[in-house]
C-alpha cells in the first residue's frame, strides 16, 4: 500500500501527512479550505481540487474531518468511485452509530472500512505516537497496520463503531480530568499555595496523569494555543452522553463537565482555545 489519500488537512491532518511522506508514501490531499492544505503541497503531497479525485486510485483512504456530517458529506461524493479492496482510515471522531453506517455501505463497495480515531494531540501525531483506537473487521485491521504502525499505537478493539465508542471513552476521561486538574489548581492557589509547585509536588503519585503533565502545565502558563479545540471535546462528550441514553447507561460525571463545556464554548470563547482553556471557565465561577 503505497498510495495514500488524505481528506482533512487540519490540526491533527498536516502532521499525520507529514509523517506519511517522509515514511515515503504517495500522498494526495484534499481540504475544504485548500489553503491549509498548503503545508503539505509544499512537503511533497499532491492536491486534489474535489475528493473524487484525491481518492479515485487509493490503495488507502484516511479521513482526519470535523464531525460525523463531514465525513458522511465526503463518503457520499466519493462511494461510487472508491477502488474495490481500498482501505478506508476514518481517524475523526464521529458517533458509533455513524461509524456503523458507513461501514455496511463501504461494504457493499468491498473496501475495508475501520473507524479509528486518536487521542494525542497534535504532539502525538507529529511524533507518531498516537493512540489509534480502531473498530471494524479484524482482517481490515491486519491490512492497516504497517500504515497505521508510523502514526502510533493501534489496538482492534472490536467490531464496526467500537473504534468509535473507545474515543468517546477517551474523551469522557479526558474532559472530567481536565475539569478537576483545573479545580485542583484554582483550589491550592486561593489558599496561598504555588500551583506549579503543588502539580509538581504531585507528580508521581496516583494524580499523575497526562492531563496533569499537560494540560495541568498549559493552565499554569495561561497558554491555551489549541492541541484541540474545546468545541471538538464539546462534541465529543455530547456524543458520548447520546450513546449511553442509546444504552441506558448513566454517566453524571460527564453529564456535569459536559455542561461547563457547553456554556463556555457557546456563551464564551471556549470553542476556539484548547480544551485545558476550562480552567478560565472554572475561575470566572470563582470569581462570580
Amino acid at each position: 500500500m503505497k498510495r495514500i489519500a488524505l481528506l482533512g488537512c487540519g490540526l491533527m491532518g498536516t502532521p499525520v501527512g507529514k509523517r506519511l511522506l517522509a515514511a515515503g508514501y504517495a500522498l494526495t490531499v484534499w481540504n475544504r479550505t485548500p489553503e491549509k492544505a498548503a503545508p503539505l503541497c509544499a512537503a511533497g503531497a499532491l492536491w486534489a481540487p474535489t475528493p473524487q479525485e484525491a481518492v479515485c486510485e487509493a490503495e488507502g483512504v484516511i479521513l482526519l474531518l470535523a464531525n460525523g456530517p463531514a465525513v458522511t458529506a465526503v463518503l457520499d461524493q466519493v462511494e461510487d468511485v472508491l477502488p474495490e479492496n481500498a482501505l478506508w482510515l476514518d481517524m475523526s471522531s464521529i458517533p458509533p452509530e455513524t461509524a456503523r453506517q458507513h461501514a455496511q455501505r463501504l461494504a457493499r463497495r468491498r473496501v475495508w472500512a475501520l473507524d479509528a480515531p486518536v487521542s494525542g494531540g497534535v504532539l502525538g501525531a507529529a511524533e507518531g505516537t498516537l493512540a489509534i483506537m480502531v473498530g471494524g473487521d479484524s482482517e481490515g485491521f491486519k491490512r492497516a497496520g504497517e500504515l497505521m504502525g508510523h502514526l502510533g499505537r493501534a489496538t482492534w478493539v472490536g467490531p464496526a463503531g467500537t473504534g468509535a465508542l473507545a474515543k468517546l471513552a477517551n474523551q469522557m476521561i479526558v474532559g472530567v480530568t481536565i475539569g478537576v486538574v483545573a479545580e485542583a489548581l484554582l483550589l491550592v492557589e486561593a489558599g496561598g499555595a504555588n500551583p506549579a509547585a503543588v502539580r509538581q509536588a504531585i507528580r508521581g503519585g496516583f494524580a499523575e496523569s497526562r492531563v496533569l503533565e499537560v494540560h495541568g502545565g498549559r493552565m499554569i502558563r495561561q497558554d491555551f494555543t489549541p492541541g484541540a479545540h474545546g468545541r471538538t471535546q464539546l462534541k465529543d462528550l455530547a456524543s458520548a452522553l447520546d450513546s449511553a441514553h442509546a444504552l441506558g447507561v448513566s454517566l453524571p460525571l460527564t453529564q456535569c463537565v459536559t455542561q461547563l463545556y457547553r456554556t463556555f464554548v457557546e456563551e464564551g470563547e471556549g470553542g476556539e482555545l484548547d480544551h485545558s482553556a476550562l480552567w478560565l471557565a472554572l475561575r470566572a465561577l470563582r470569581a462570580s
